[in-house]
């Protein structure tokens, strides 16, 4: 085994998700790519699908985890943050709203940056403030690529549908009327990281009399090209 650490268990872990890196295995294709023993290799894969760092596909397959995406999307959360100050600004000036930005974890979305509306009837929303996945365009957003399995789950006792996601991928982006807040209407759209996965949620929000009740008519491009800019930002090398 090269590039042995002295902790062997996590090396064989490791060869494991290297193998993985090439696309969907069989427990033989490992066996064979790793050159572990098959129970050592069944004992390890099981394991590291139990952390959700290796998962199946609808084969049976071994294939990376979604947990894998979620440590890397949170490697990347300086350079998120540090672009989000001035993009929710100008997201906030050019649409008079309060902008958020919001990433999930777990079965909550966190708002870990917003620039609220200097003036006015607003919708604040403080900073770490954790928030239900169940009602709102954000916890749409941050939903509706999810893998099956998660979205299935995700839409249990939610506000909103599996049509009402399959539209939000079709369009880009998700609206709101008093999902989450009665007489508050919200837009919002996906943030991508490197591997094109959906890591957070840009949305603007406000009183729905303002809105109205069909937001994304009039809003929904400035919160695209607000998570387009934040998108750009993690892709840099």
């Amino acid at each position: 085994m090269e590039n042995t650490s002295g902790v062997g268990v996590l090396d064989k872990a490791t060869l494991i998700l290297g193998s993985l890196e090439a696309g969907p295995s069989t427990l033989a294709g490992l066996v064979a790519a790793t050159g572990l023993a098959r129970p050592t290799a069944h004992r390890l894969a099981v394991a590291l699908e139990h952390h959700r760092l290796v998962t199946r596909d609808t084969l049976g397959r071994f294939i990376l985890g979604p947990r894998l995406a979620e440590l890397s999307a949170a490697a990347g959360e300086d350079r998120l943050l540090a672009a989000a100050g001035p993009v929710l600004t100008h997201l906030r000036d050019v649409t008079g709203e309060s902008a958020q930005l919001y990433r999930r974890q777990g079965e909550i979305r966190i708002c870990v940056a917003a620039a609220e509306r200097l003036s006015g009837l607003r919708d604040t929303v403080p900073v770490g403030i954790a928030l239900p996945m169940k009602a709102g365009s954000a916890a749409q957003i941050l939903l509706a690529w999810e893998e099956p399995e998660r979205l299935h789950r995700g839409l249990q006792g939610a506000g909103f549908t599996a049509t009402a996601l399959s539209g939000v991928r079709r369009r880009g982006w998700a609206q709101s009327i008093g999902e989450r807040e009665p007489g508050v209407a919200s837009v919002a759209a996906p943030v991508r990281g490197p591997s094109n996965r959906v890591v957070a949620a840009v949305s603007v929000s406000g009183p729905i009399e303002r809105l109205t009740r069909h937001p994304g008519a009039h809003l929904s491009q400035a919160v695209v090209n607000a998570a387009d800019r934040l998108t750009e930002a993690l892709r840099q090398p």
